[in-house]
């Protein structure tokens, strides 16, 4: 579809993307300082994060420098809490009246966020996340100089858990490695086409093994297999024909199983639980007339505007929540909203009480 990928990259070029990796990785108060710099620089840095822990804890060094706002951003705040955010970070960064600013957040910032900053600093991830990030930095050619994106490795960030993140940044330090040896091998440019191949190359074939998706018993296909084949010869299938029906071949042009394939597959695998949170007026009113309606199951308009004002967490939040702060609006509805001294008009969602104890609706 583009016949000259290179000259493209080339003259859409707005940033420089530098390896400030080192040995021991950076402190938090490093990083703080590092913050401070760029935003005496360039007016104003994003700092994007692997964890929801490390916003938090960037986020609450940063606010140690004077005569800057900032801000913190992650999936422990709903959509609209989020939203009124941006909105504000996007105030700061007007161009006609331009005031210091500060955001912290995690990944969710890199897609599908209209939004310029001065200068990047993204923790050390797969090359695809830091290339994202750099798109949010002199994202419309605003400035007269390119913008500069600083891959930094924390010390304090924990991603043993995070198996997709853990493994790109394994690959993008292997990478960053040989573009320190050769940089002219990716055309001077950490985030090159050569450079993204090449670090593709490296990751999917650590993860070769999960390409073809395999399922397990446990999954609506109901034995080890994998979805790559029961879209295509189906052998498993086939080889159960036969065995049932004395080794005869099935009679069938189309021997693929669409349906089960279809049933098993999930473009994003989650096993996470929404709850109704109360930020704002909106977010107390909802949960107020949820817990007080008539006729719950009828209520198609208030239940969709949960969407905005929920949570999504993990099982084991979820347990450690349900002991003191989460509750059903209504018994056996299933529907859950956390308790007010649980939520941050800061960083939203917290395991801990951030609030005194109130009312909602006052």
């Amino acid at each position: 579809m583009i016949p000259n990928t290179r000259q493209l990259f080339d003259d859409l070029k707005r940033v420089e993307v530098k390896d400030k990796t080192k040995v021991g990785g950076w402190s938090n108060d490093e990083i703080k300082n590092l913050v401070c710099q760029k935003v005496v620089e360039s007016g104003s840095a994003l700092v994007v994060v692997n964890t929801k822990t490390s916003a938090r804890e960037i986020y609450q060094q940063c606010k140690q420098i004077e005569g800057v706002e900032t801000y913190h951003l992650s999936t422990h705040m709903c959509p609209a809490h989020r939203l009124a955010v941006l909105n504000q970070v996007k105030k700061c960064l007007d161009l006609k009246n331009p005031k210091p600013v500060i955001c912290v957040s995690t990944q969710l910032i890199e897609a599908g966020v209209d939004i310029s900053f001065g200068s990047v600093i993204r923790f050390l991830a797969g090359l695809d996340s830091i290339a994202q990030a750099a798109g949010r930095c002199n994202r419309h050619r605003e400035r007269l100089t390119p913008g500069e994106v600083l891959i930094i490795n924390p010390t304090e960030e924990n991603i043993n858990r995070l198996e997709d993140i853990r493994i790109g940044k394994e690959k993008t330090e292997r990478l960053l490695g040989e573009f320190k040896d050769n940089p002219a091998r990716f055309g001077n440019n950490v985030i090159s086409p050569e450079a993204m191949e090449q670090y593709y190359q490296y990751y999917f074939y650590q993860r070769k093994d999960k390409m073809n998706y395999p399922v397990t018993a446990n999954s609506s296909v109901g034995r080890d297999d994998n979805l790559f084949d029961l879209l295509s010869v189906n052998s498993l299938s086939v080889a159960e024909y036969k065995r049932i029906n004395n080794d005869k071949y099935p009679a069938i042009l189309l021997k693929q199983a669409f349906m089960t394939a279809a049933k098993s597959f999930q473009a994003i695998e989650s096993i996470t639980r929404g709850i109704i949170v109360p930020y704002g007026k909106d977010g107390k009113d909802i949960i107020n007339r949820l817990c007080s309606v008539q006729e719950l199951e009828k209520q198609y308009k208030l239940i969709r505007r949960t969407q905005r004002y929920s949570v999504n967490v993990f099982p084991d939040v979820l347990q450690r929540l349900q002991e003191r702060s989460v509750h059903e609006v209504q018994k056996g509805s299933g529907i859950l909203y956390l308790d007010e001294q649980y939520y941050s008009d800061e960083f939203g969602l917290s395991e801990k009480p951030v609030n005194e104890m109130g009312f909602l609706g006052a």
